[in-house]
């Protein structure tokens, strides 16, 4: 009997494993695929498995950065637990090994090592083969690329780098939280990934082949903004493929950026990219790219996407009249001293008032923790004022503090906004900066309300911002001293996006407004309007014990309330008494 699953697989030029025809079903089960060059993913025979908890996810990535290599133990707990670990930190690491060897080996005996997670003194490594994982197939196309760019060879040295960055799929170990993601572990990668992708663009430049990587080192720039010898050799790179107007408009954004953000002009290297590229002195690409072509001629589109107004929103009059007050106070050009609500403002500038109606650049940034109603006062406030905007009203989930996926990226989010102002996506530019200016030009002159919700971080943020005389912008984001999310900017002394003094001036003169917790009246009138008068008023020591259980939390209380109103002959005392039960430990 012929054994098939001893046949040999095949490994083709790209890296993927080919399985020969008739290869036997256990043979095939082994066929494995690791990526973390992106989303983390492992794939069994073409099927991605489910890792499991988040932890496990981020050992797993941690194992993937250097596969064959001993991590040592201290440095997996590091990264599983930034800041303090528990102290069963290395029993939980142990038993999330246990968990990823059953994964990656089915039927493995208990307490079997097996051949792919094993223990080494201290540590751990993960067994893959070369043409298994992403990242050492990177590794060795860039060690490649490398020695050809030294051996002057630019064409044969592109032809590797660019088959590097094909493995690239996004930010490294995508999916993990943030702080995991953020450990010098992966920023090591990171920045691997940077170096490869600047080398590709210097030889690709010598050559006349800038058309071949652009679209990576357009996405490079696209999660490094500020990174000035990227931006200088993607600025050469669309002007040797004849985009020379992006390049130019990709220097001023740059410009900009680096002196809002950082309070810098641009260094050397950028600014000699820049005076090249207005002297014409790039050596053109053999394959030029030719520019978008303008959208052809139609009517402004007039979004309306608000979501519903909470029939039942109550209290917050304190908040919704400090927000009312920067709106008029901004309606009239004049410089007003921010209601006590709002926080970490600078005065608007004296200058006449613009015809539009709302000064330049004019928002507010709704920071708070979780559940205390962020979203549900800036969508009522934005229903009260939507008709001060004619032309529309903008909404985008930023995704921040969503569990188990990243948040949204700048490029993308750009691209939803365009979308539902009209512009077709074939007529929409690659990368953030030339994103943005689209975004700009679209709405000048233009009077919208742009509702951003949950935004994660500063870098999420700044592109988004219309800069545009007559557009509002309201942004939410978790934050403050009940719990703060960890985001990527540093928190300001309330938890919020780390906007104030310069940094607030960077983000476009956004005002913070802090939104704590409602008082005691405002959380029984939103228990009341959700479940009716009638039965607060019979029994108020009951809603005074579940406003206190809930911690005058909007959400909790509106838990609480959609399980009182499914159940009209439930005492609410039964219901304060089962979350007294319920926070027995």
């Amino acid at each position: 009997m012929r054994a098939d699953h001893r046949r040999p697989r095949r490994l083709t030029g790209d890296g993927v494993v080919r399985v020969p025809d008739g290869l036997g079903d256990v043979a095939r089960s082994e066929v494995l695929r690791f990526e973390v060059l992106g989303p983390l993913r492992v794939l069994r025979a073409g099927s991605e498995l489910d890792l499991g908890y988040p932890q496990a996810r981020a050992l797993l990535g941690v194992l993937l950065v250097w596969p064959g290599r001993p991590v040592r133990m201290s440095t997996i707990v590091d990264v599983l637990w930034p800041g303090r670990p528990p102290a069963d930190a290395p029993n939980a690491v142990r038993r999330h090994v246990g968990t990823l060897r059953r994964l990656l080996e089915p039927g493995l005996p208990p307490r079997a090592p097996g051949r792919r997670l094993l223990g080494r003194t201290g540590g751990y490594l993960l067994e893959a083969a070369a043409h298994e994982a992403d990242l050492p197939r990177f590794r060795a196309f860039t060690r490649r690329g490398m020695r050809a760019a030294a051996t002057a060879r630019p064409e044969q040295a592109v032809r590797h780098f660019a088959g590097a960055l094909r493995l690239w799929r996004g930010p490294v170990a995508a999916g993990l939280p943030g702080p995991v993601r953020a450990h010098p572990h992966f920023a090591a990668v990171d920045r691997e990934i940077l170096r490869t992708a600047r080398m590709a663009a210097d030889a690709a430049l010598l050559c006349g082949r800038a058309d071949q990587v652009l679209p990576s080192v357009r996405r490079a720039v696209a999660l490094n903004p500020l990174d000035e010898p990227l931006l200088a050799r993607l600025i050469l790179s669309l002007a040797a493929c004849g985009l020379q107007a992006e390049a130019l408009a990709t220097y001023e954004d740059a410009r900009r950026d680096l002196a809002a953000q950082l309070g810098v002009a641009p260094g050397a290297e950028l600014a000699a990219a820049h005076a090249r590229v207005l002297r014409r002195q790039i050596r053109p690409a053999r394959h030029r790219l030719p520019a978008a072509p303008p959208d052809p001629a139609r009517p402004f589109v007039r979004p309306a996407q608000l979501p519903p107004d909470l029939p039942v929103f109550t209290g917050r009059n304190r908040e919704l009249t400090a927000l009312d007050a920067l709106l008029d106070g901004e309606t009239a050009g004049a410089p007003q001293t921010a209601p006590d609500a709002l926080r970490g403002a600078e005065a608007v500038p004296d200058a006449p008032a613009p015809s539009t109606g709302v000064c330049p650049a004019s928002g507010v940034l709704i920071s708070g923790p979780a559940g205390v109603g962020k979203t549900a006062l800036a969508v009522h406030w934005a229903h009260r004022v939507a008709d001060r905007f004619p032309d529309g009203q903008l909404h985008l989930e930023l995704g921040g503090s969503a569990p188990h996926q990243a948040a949204l990226e700048p490029a993308e989010a750009l691209r939803r906004l365009l979308g539902a102002l009209g512009v077709s996506p074939r007529s929409m530019p690659e990368g953030v900066a030339a994103l943005a200016a689209r975004y700009r030009g679209v709405l000048a002159g233009r009077r919208l309300l742009v509702l951003l919700d949950d935004a994660a971080c500063l870098a999420q943020l700044r592109p988004l911002l219309p800069e545009a005389p007559g557009c509002l912008t309201v942004v939410t984001s978790r934050g403050g001293p009940i719990g703060p999310r960890p985001v990527a900017e540093p928190a300001g002394p309330a938890g919020r996006l780390g906007l104030s003094g310069s940094r607030e001036r960077a983000a476009g003169a956004l005002r913070t407004l802090y939104l704590g917790l409602p008082c005691e009246a405002d959380a029984r009138d939103l228990l009341a309007r959700r479940i009716g008068a009638a039965r607060p008023a019979a029994e108020p020591e009951a809603v005074r014990e579940i406003v206190r259980r809930c911690g005058r939390l909007p959400s909790a209380l509106a838990l609480v309330a959609a399980r009182a109103a499914s159940r009209r002959d439930f005492p609410l005392a039964a219901l304060a008494a089962d979350l007294a039960e319920d926070a027995e430990p």
